[in-house]
């Protein structure tokens, strides 16, 4: 009698299932982790430009690379560890400009990736010459910590570096 044996058109309909479940439960997993990366990456972005260099450190792995922004005058070069990337932002940066802002307007979920699109503002040293842009970093994130930073002018191309196709501008 076919189902009696656990071979016949029921068992098959329950095996269907309990691969669909499985997907269901394998999808949600990956939403959740990367909905854990966005806060992870907002909150490493909160601590270090707040200043809290004990919340930094237990969000950034001591390996993290910083490479320079795609399109802009630190293309090709990598800051290896957090000293070399505050040395990056806080002297080599700073020559140039008096003043600077950067403002996360948006953290965009692209799984291992965090795409943060930035609003920054600067003001030249010496000559007092204002910029305002509007910038990208992709921020790759593993076991739990920032591992890879990646600037980008463009935020179309940071979005599409990131696997996102379409650009949320």
């Amino acid at each position: 009698m076919p189902g009696a044996t656990g071979s016949g058109r029921h068992s098959d309909a329950w095996s269907g299932v309990g691969l669909v479940v499985s997907c269901w439960r394998a999808r949600d997993t990956a939403r959740a982790m990367s909905e854990e990366n966005v806060k992870l990456v907002r909150e490493a972005f909160e601590a270090y430009w707040g200043g809290d260099l004990e919340k930094t450190a237990q969000l950034v792995d001591p390996e993290v690379e910083f490479h320079g922004t795609v399109g802009g005058l630190q293309e090709g070069e990598i800051a290896h560890g957090q000293s070399q990337i505050d040395h990056q932002f806080e002297e080599v940066d700073m020559e140039a400009w008096e003043e600077r802002r950067l403002e996360a307007e948006e953290f965009i979920d692209a799984g291992d990736n965090v795409v943060v699109l930035l609003h920054e503002y600067r003001r030249g040293r010496g000559s007092g010459v204002e910029l305002e842009s509007k910038t990208a970093v992709v921020v790759a994130v593993s076991g739990g910590r920032v591992v890879r930073i990646q600037g980008y002018m463009d935020r179309g191309a940071a979005l599409e570096a990131a696997g996102l196709s379409e650009p949320r501008l």
